[in-house]
């Protein structure tokens, strides 16, 4: 397998962008992963788990990720925001849900969603079409924003991704390219992709066919017990302290046990 793809995601739960190359900070995260976070007065995040709406809100960044473009879906107007001076971006935002956030920053370690597996989400390309084709009529690139991972492996079948997590208590390790990565478990899925990455609306049943056909569909090689339900997919990681400073390129071969 090879690493295909990139993605990182400048603003916690806002849109991706995909980079050739990407290098792992202190902190264990891709640069420029989700180094900000939209949160409420009472520093509660502002996603899609809590505030669906956040789903509307369409971005685009400069290259070096310090000004932003925002809009909302299907609107053709955009708004141009410096992420280092974010007061007016705040006042945006703020406007936009209709009641008073800010954006938060951490540079090193950004805002994980798991802060034990803190790395970078992996799944494949095969695995997405897989998906895909459990609900007819959904291009790939949707079920690719629906879950929103880091880095999309070329090569292999459906779920191969699993090969890279262990039993329980077990961190299993691999490399992409000069990283090395701890394997820690098959990701649990939140609400949001069961909702259309571009508006509010869900898939009736979305969850419950998925579950019923991860589980029809679990190759030999995944670790079952590590599946206590199948509403699970891609994997967690983490990356140590040693990796800091090393990069990840489009086109890295993957090395696993």
């Amino acid at each position: 397998m090879i690493l295909s793809r990139i993605l990182v995601y400048p603003i916690k739960s806002l849109d991706g962008i995909s980079v050739k190359e990407a290098r792992m900070t202190q902190g264990g995260i891709l640069e420029f992963d989700r180094i900000h976070a939209i949160v409420d007065e009472k520093g509660a995040y502002v996603n899609g788990k809590r505030t669906p709406r956040v789903q509307l809100l369409r971005t685009e960044y400069a290259p070096d990720f310090q000004e932003i473009s925002i809009g909302e879906t299907g609107e053709n107007t955009r708004q141009h925001f410096s992420l280092s001076e974010t007061a007016p971006l705040n006042r945006w935002l703020s406007d936009f849900f209709g009641f008073t956030v800010s954006l938060s920053s951490e540079t090193k370690s950004g805002f994980p969603d798991d802060r034990t597996a803190f790395g970078p989400t992996v799944t494949s390309e095969a695995s997405l079409h897989e998906v895909a084709r459990w609900f007819p009529g959904l291009p790939i690139e949707n079920v690719r924003r629906r879950f929103r991972s880091n880095l999309e492996l070329e090569g292999g079948e459906p779920f191969c991704e699993d090969h890279l997590f262990g039993k329980p208590n077990e961190l299993k390790p691999f490399q992409i390219g000069e990283v090395q990565f701890l394997g820690h478990n098959p990701c649990q899925r939140c609400v949001v992709p069961t909702r259309d990455p571009d508006r509010t609306d869900p898939i009736p049943n979305f969850q419950k066919t998925f579950m019923e056909r991860r589980r029809e569909t679990l190759p030999p090689w995944s670790e079952a017990e590590r599946f206590n339900h199948y509403y699970r997919f891609a994997v967690n990681t983490s990356v140590p302290a040693t990796e800091t400073g090393k990069a990840l390129r489009v086109g890295d071969i993957v090395q696993h046990a």
